[in-house]
């Protein structure tokens, strides 16, 4: 007699971010379902979970138009291979994180292939700051949409999509962002040296465009925050850039390349001038006040001004409804506005105060109930791939 195969969980992550999510995730399904199986895309991790992935994310997780251009062909041959093997498995629900424009086209040819395969989409696209009309198609091709922002599930609830609110899983990140005393003495830098942390992007396109910016920014700053210091925590997707983007810097800057090290920076840091982002909210969490900033390529810029509305960039800025955090776009991220911004946060403790008291605020919001983001969202993809098959519609005659 054949043994009943095991819960099958198929995940695809596209980019850093999304695989700290998968990997989080994947933790607490093993933890809620011990045996469950694990397959897909993924990056170091989801891998560290065991997630044996059949390619490199760092081949998909591009962004703007000169970066995806050239790799369009390498694009859509990868979203047809995760399709095809999400039909060729068939998992008892398959569950895209972050990455829309890679995923939202994996989620199309899935359904097109084999309509009872169950498709969760883990964070919900911008459809409140940008293209509002995809929370409407979004229904034809996902079964239920996971949302890190309070204000996201109204929005598909209009069109019939169930989404749930599981919270930012930044939030629960706050236990690991220890060490930043020992951070200190590892590096030579004296415990009342101003710290700032500098967080240039985990993409090319982010690093390409705003380090430069960053540096510029640095050197206008060091005559106001004397003895200043500098940490640069990076990911190995952008490290070979980052490393050579450091040369000449103005003040000395250490390299951090560990999980470990990156979130000692975040308990050690006095300030951070960050690209907008995941790490945001992470600092938010870390209680470090903060100047963000993002720069991309004028024509991309060009196409996002013209579809993206919204008040603010920065997710505590979105949950707060207000402008807490100093934000620079395009044009506007100068080294002067941005040197401007950060010397407060620097030297004057009542700035310093006012955004700590935001961020604690922004925070609050972001994590409801007792449980971790990580875990309800694993509940609701249970939820999901352990309820009744889904209702395929007979083929078009």
């Amino acid at each position: 007699m054949t043994a009943p195969r095991p819960l099958t969980i198929m995940l695809c992550a596209g980019e850093p971010s999304g695989d700290a999510l998968g990997g989080a995730l994947m933790a607490e399904l093993r933890a809620l379902r011990p045996g469950v199986r694990l397959i897909g895309v993924g990056g170091p991790a989801m891998r560290a979970q065991g997630l044996v992935s059949f390619f490199d994310i760092a081949e998909i997780a591009v962004m703007g138009i000169r970066e995806v251009l050239p790799k369009a062909r390498l694009l859509f041959r990868r979203m047809d291979q995760v399709a095809d093997f999400a039909v060729r498995t068939r998992p008892d629900v398959v569950v895209l994180i972050d990455s829309g424009d890679f995923n939202h086209r994996v989620a199309r040819r899935i359904r097109a292939r084999d309509p009872a395969l169950k498709i969760v989409k883990y964070v919900s696209p911008q459809v409140w700051a940008s293209r509002p009309g995809r929370a409407a198609k979004m229904k034809d091709f996902l079964d239920r949409v996971l949302c890190l922002l309070p204000f996201e599930p109204p929005v598909y609830e209009t069109y019939g999509l169930p989404a749930t609110f599981v919270g930012h899983p930044a939030v629960e990140r706050a236990a690991r962002m220890t060490g930043g005393a020992a951070l200190r003495a590892r590096l030579g830098i004296a415990p009342d040296a101003k710290l700032l942390c500098l967080l240039p992007g985990s993409r090319r396109v982010e690093v390409t465009h705003l380090l430069p910016v960053f540096r510029e920014a640095i050197a206008a700053l060091a005559p106001a925050v004397p003895g200043l210091r500098v940490v640069l925590p990076t990911v190995p997707l952008v490290e070979p850039l980052v490393r050579a983007g450091l040369a000449g810097f103005p003040v000395p800057v250490d390299l951090l390349t560990t999980e470990a090290d990156r979130y000692a920076a975040f308990d050690a840091a006095d300030a951070a001038l960050a690209a907008s982002g995941t790490v945001t909210t992470e600092l938010a969490v870390a209680g470090v006040p903060m100047v963000v900033a993002y720069k991309v390529g004028w024509l991309t810029a060009a196409i996002w001004t013209r579809l993206v509305k919204v008040a603010h960039i920065t997710i505590a800025n979105l949950v707060l409804g207000r402008r807490a955090i100093p934000e620079f776009v395009q044009d506007a991220a100068t080294p002067q506005a941005l040197a401007a911004a950060l010397t407060p946060l620097l030297t004057d403790p009542a700035a310093i105060e006012a955004q700590k008291t935001a961020l604690a605020e922004a925070v609050q919001k972001l994590g409801p109930g007792d449980t971790s983001a990580s875990h309800r969202a694993a509940r609701a993809v249970l939820e999901t791939a352990e309820g009744p098959p889904l209702a395929v519609p007979p083929p078009r005659p």
